[in-house]
């Protein structure tokens, strides 16, 4: 009499099942922060009369981001300082000197996350390493999850969208000059957009990622 087939299909299903519980989970999709719609914007005491506010574009970097599963999410970034722009070009080239953030030696700041702490299904602290002025101390980044979905516009990418805030301390960088004038405690917000992206690129990495976005990559920004 024929095995029935239920009889001889268990042992593949178990097998199946076996190699499916085996398979590594799919790693987070990759995204390439967007220049256009990045900006950090930073706030410090001026003198005790008002807080300075100032703002940076064109931040670049790479995310790997599940929005089911924050634990395995990584980030870098880098900060273009020479584009600081507290309003004033004299109060711009005072910033940049070489006893503040000395930019000529120094252009930019680099964020790197080393843990990442979810909070909630939208929001989780983001730990990481901060490199500024040559050196580098610990910055926790407070980051709230806004939207993942297919940009309506040309070309359409599958963008990911992000708000932080972030508190340090300038001296921890060896900035300390003018203490009377300018306060210690640095109050960042950071309003972050990434593209999907199958080229992003860790700066550990020396082989191409597997494929991660749906889009392929092309310039960052749109025609507004």
């Amino acid at each position: 009499m024929p095995t029935p087939l239920r009889s001889r299909s268990a042992p593949l299903l178990a097998a199946l099942a076996l190699a499916i519980g085996a398979w590594p989970a799919a790693a987070a999709e990759r995204f390439a922060l967007d220049p256009v719609h990045t900006r950090v914007a930073l706030a410090i005491d001026h003198a005790g009369y008002s807080r300075a506010l100032g703002t940076v574009s064109g931040s670049t970097g790479v995310l790997a981001f599940d929005p089911d599963d924050w634990s395995g999410a990584r980030l870098e970034a880098t900060v273009p300082l020479e584009r600081i722009d507290f309003g004033d070009a004299r109060w711009n080239e005072a910033v940049r000197a070489a006893n503040l953030l000395d930019t000529g030696r120094h252009p930019e700041a680099r964020f790197v996350s080393r843990r990442i702490e979810p909070i909630s299904p939208g929001r989780a602290y983001v730990h990481g390493e901060l490199t500024l002025r040559g050196a580098t101390a610990p910055v926790t980044l407070d980051v709230r999850f806004n939207a993942l979905r297919r940009y309506p516009l040309p070309p359409f990418r599958r963008t990911a969208g992000f708000s932080a805030t972030a508190t340090l301390s300038r001296s921890a960088f060896g900035i300390d000059a003018w203490p009377s004038l300018i306060g210690d405690e640095v109050e960042l917000r950071i309003e972050a957009e990434a593209f999907a992206s199958r080229t992003a690129r860790f700066g550990d990495e020396t082989a191409a990622p597997a494929p991660g976005g749906d889009e392929a990559d092309a310039p960052a920004g749109d025609a507004r």
